[in-house]
């Protein structure tokens, strides 16, 4: 079956490097690649009450340029990446991004939206764009995979999964995971934060579920005391060469211990591997 690839792009070098990483790493299958840019007027703000309408000059001049944008990119594309299993749509849409994306993963039925870590925007300082931020923590249709800047696309050999096993798993919210595992022959790294030395009953009984899933690829189980989480995934990926980082986003889990931006800031994280968020099922 087809996969469908959702790519917004503002056309800056950080989103086209996010297309090179998505259509290096599924090179292997067939996918349906949807770009989408998300144009504003330059005159037109939330406090005009009039909507710009298409058809007005302004409105068809701003999606014209978009539209050339477009046709430039996909000029480069078949340029250096004519894979005969991608095909490639446009979107340019005068909305919000994030409304713009939910209609987008609604009317395409998208299975996985890839974004880069910054816009054309990218404020030096600020690791992860607001929008890519955004994206993670409110889209729960699809996951969501954010590319670092200048990150050149090479064969994942690992991939770092951190929980708490506090919850059960399933192979549904881990198929992406375990897919994007085989396609490349990628060593899964479980990673679990505690500061006990020994897990309950429950945590034993999820453990041991993941590890059934987790059974036709390459994969293995890990302890770290660390009590800054965010640093202890970072000082792992980095001491291991690691490629990517998963993990499952549980409205309350993590997400803000590891991805918010102040935190981000304090500890100096650079994403430096793709970050893959999944969502819980």
């Amino acid at each position: 079956m087809d996969k469908r690839i959702l790519i917004p792009t503002d056309f800056s070098k950080n989103a086209l490097n996010a297309t090179r990483y998505a259509l290096d790493l599924y090179a292997k299958l067939n996918c349906e690649f949807y770009f989408l840019n998300v144009f504003r007027l330059t005159n037109y703000t939330t406090n005009t009450l009039i909507l710009p309408e298409p058809g007005s000059s302004e409105y068809e001049a701003t999606k014209g340029a978009s539209e050339e944008d477009f046709a430039k990119l996909l000029d480069m594309l078949e340029l250096h990446h004519d894979n005969p299993k991608h095909s490639y749509h446009t979107i340019s849409s005068f909305n919000f991004l994030s409304e713009a994306m939910k209609q987008t993963i609604d009317s395409k039925d998208i299975d996985l939206v890839v974004m880069g870590t910054q816009g054309a925007t990218g404020a030096k300082g600020v690791i992860f764009g607001s929008n890519t931020v955004n994206a993670m923590e409110k889209i729960r249709e699809c996951p969501v995979m954010a590319i670092p800047d200048n990150l050149r696309f090479s064969i994942p050999k690992e991939i770092v999964f951190p929980t708490n096993y506090k919850s059960a798993f399933s192979r549904k919210e881990l198929n992406y995971l375990i897919e994007i595992a085989m396609m490349h022959n990628t060593s899964i790294r479980v990673v679990h934060f505690t500061k006990k030395t020994t897990l309950d009953e429950d945590q034993e009984n999820h453990k041991q579920l993941l590890d059934d899933i987790l059974k036709g690829v390459d994969h293995s189980f890990h302890t770290l005391t660390d009590k800054d989480i965010a640093q202890g995934i970072t000082t792992f990926v980095e001491s291991r060469n690691s490629d990517m980082i998963a993990f499952i986003n549980k409205k309350h889990f993590l997400f803000n211990s590891i991805f918010s931006r102040p935190l981000v800031k304090e500890i100096g994280y650079d994403a430096t591997v793709p970050i893959l968020a999944l969502n819980e099922s």
